[in-house]
């Protein structure tokens, strides 16, 4: 009986710690990854080829860090010149300095915007920044905050996923004229606490407000943190305060078209570029996984990005392209 109940007793204690410790890992543990599709025709939107455009983002994130003002930096805006141009897109590259308080100097900066059919008034803009961050300020131990990463879903995936669509474009039977704007200076951020985020699509938004010859826009989709496996999109808070109307239209097409990742309940408020968009006029939403596991982390690498999901926004974003009126 004493031998019993005293194993009873021991087995009660060793459960106690065993769930003290699966709770104290469970703290530190980093969310689970996510499980996506691999079939064959889950990676493709029509002519859209989902592992085309992870291609891209790999070839683009073998150039190292595109850190704004960089070499690597120049040589990222010479791919996606010669690209755009190949397909057939008028490139601009809008310039300007940034200027951080935690630098002692400003460096060159380029938005750059990639147009189709320049020629028609009204316009509609896919948007999103390709710079990399200097800083991988996510990371637990400070000492790996300085190491190089290649931000593949954060920035990179935007720019691969324009690149891929840019060869489909012309062929979309689309009543306005597209733009992809993608914007520098949006993580030139070397001190969290004082350097300004978002410097590329503050510029672009303060020249649209000033020069009113400009094309005008009627709406606007910024792509964020996209691409990871198994990516969902609640609505972000801003977006539907400034362009519910766009957020409904959006999340009603992606229920059409199939794609069930557009999570109909609200998300986390981001800070991001559409917020300097809609000061200016222009509805703007953000289409934004903020759950990514890998965010500002150095194994935000291609390896975690999917050509599921890139197929996924493509089914989206080509639907709305053809049905705006």
């Amino acid at each position: 009986m004493r031998q019993k109940t005293w194993m009873a007793v021991s087995a009660g204690i060793f459960a106690t710690l065993a769930g003290v410790l699966v709770f104290l890992n469970f703290g530190n543990a980093k969310p689970p990854a996510k499980k996506d599709p691999t079939e064959p025709e889950a990676r493709k939107a029509g002519d859209f080829d989902g592992d085309r455009a992870i291609k891209y983002l790999k070839d683009l994130c073998d150039l190292g860090p595109r850190i704004s003002g960089s070499p690597e930096m120049k040589k990222q805006q010479e791919i996606i010149k010669a690209h755009f141009e190949k397909c057939g897109a008028t490139v601009t590259f809008q310039k300007f300095e940034g200027k951080q308080p935690s630098q002692r100097f400003a460096v060159p900066m380029v938005n750059i915007i990639v147009s189709w059919n320049p020629e028609i008034e009204k316009r509609v803009m896919i948007c999103g920044h390709y710079d990399t961050r200097p800083i991988a300020d996510q990371e637990t131990n400070v000492r790996d905050w300085t190491k190089p990463f290649v931000s593949a879903n954060d920035g990179t995936s935007t720019v691969a996923f324009m690149m891929e669509l840019g060869t489909h474009v012309k062929n979309l039977k689309c009543k306005y004229g597209v733009d992809f704007v993608i914007f520098d200076g949006e993580e030139f951020v070397h001190e969290r606490n004082n350097d300004k985020y978002f410097l590329g699509s503050e510029y672009f938004a303060a020249e649209y407000k000033k020069n009113k010859t400009s094309p005008r826009y009627s709406a606007g989709i910024l792509l964020d943190l996209f691409a990871g496996a198994g990516a969902e999109f609640p609505y972000e808070p801003y977006s539907m305060l400034h362009a519910g109307q766009l957020v409904e239209d959006i999340w009603k097409i992606a229920g059409e078209v199939g794609v069930k990742s557009f999570i109909n309940r609200q998300g986390t408020q981001v800070l991001d570029d559409h917020i300097a968009l809609n000061k200016v006029g222009i509805p703007c939403i953000d289409i934004i996984d903020f759950d990514y596991p890998q965010w500002h982390r150095l194994d935000d690498l291609p390896e975690k990005c999917s050509p599921v999901s890139m197929a996924n926004m493509a089914k989206v974003l080509m639907a709305w392209l053809t049905r705006i009126e």
